[in-house]
This record gives structure tokens, sequence and C-alpha cells, in this order.
């Protein structure tokens, strides 16, 4: 009952009810344990910003998951620690999973076949309105485009390959 008394004096003394005083109360400690939620939040986030870029990580595994981890990894040529950190990178940024150094060097390539692709289409045009070019001729031409082509759409897709390979854990064979 002393308890029940501290809370009326104390409502009167301000001039509201009871009701009013509890509720004022119960937001104010909310208020402060979401304070100090956010600073709690606040401080991991520091301390982990002062984690170096190679920070180790452990992680627990089940024994299958670790079988399966050990296979897939072995299956595109890479440590079991490698492949997870190169898979949570790319689920955490959104990123294609694939070494930087080849996504570029198969973007390039990409890149040159297309080149490659219009300059024999314009030397293509050429022969066909009779103009002089030199040394290959029409045949061939039509040929290395062809190949051309064909070598682009098989880079292509084995970009689709790889990303898919890596949200599904095994990349589909081709025969």
């Amino acid at each position: 009952m002393d308890l029940k008394r501290q809370v009326q004096r104390s409502a009167q003394e301000q001039l509201i009810t009871e009701s009013v005083w509890l509720r004022r109360l119960i937001a104010a400690e909310l208020s402060s344990t979401a304070q100090s939620i956010d600073t709690r939040a606040e401080q991991l986030v520091n301390r982990d910003a002062g984690e170096t870029k190679n920070a180790r990580l452990y992680v627990r595994l089940r024994t299958e998951d670790r079988l399966l981890l050990r296979a897939r990894a072995a299956a595109r040529g890479m440590r079991g620690a490698s492949y997870l950190s190169v898979l949570a990178r790319s689920h955490l940024r959104n990123l294609p999973p694939l070494p930087k150094d080849e996504l570029l060097a198969l973007k390039a390539s990409v890149a040159e076949l297309g080149a490659i692709g219009r300059n024999l289409n314009q030397i293509a045009r050429a022969l066909n309105r009779a103009e002089r070019v030199g040394a290959p001729g029409r045949e061939d031409l039509r040929a290395m485009l062809k190949v051309c082509s064909a070598l682009r759409d098989h880079v292509k897709a084995l970009l689709a390959a790889n990303v898919k390979s890596w949200s599904q854990g095994y990349a589909e064979t081709t025969h």
C-alpha cells in the first residue's frame, strides 16, 4: 500500500491523474530503453568498424553442411573459408559472385568480341557494295563473324551459369 500512496502523492503534486502519471512513467522508461538499445547498437557498429579488412569470423557448421561446403569450394578450386567469404560478400552487397579479376577479364573479352564483330560487319558491308577490300574473302569474313558471335554468346552464357551456380550450389553441365 505504501507504493500506491507514493504514486497518488506524486500524481497530485503534478496535478495529474494516477493513470496519466503511470503512462508518462512507462513512456519515459520505454524511451530510455530504446536509447540504450540504440547506444548499444552504435557501440557494436563502432567496434566492428575498427576491425581490419582481414578480420576472422568463426562459423559453426553441421557435419553434413561442412561436407557440402568442402565439395562446392573444391569444385571452384577454392578453400572453404574463401568460398564462404565470396558467397557472403556476394549476398550482402548483391554483387556477382565472381572474383573481380575474372569478371573484368570476361567482360573485356565480351567487349572485344563485340568490337571484332562490328569491324567484320563493316568489312562485309564494303564487300557487299563491291568496294575494294584487301585479304579475307566474303566467306572467310562470314565464318569469322559467326565464330566471334558464337564465342561472345558462349562467354555470356558462362557468366550467367556462374551466377546461377552460386545460387544453386553447382553449375549445370552443358554438353
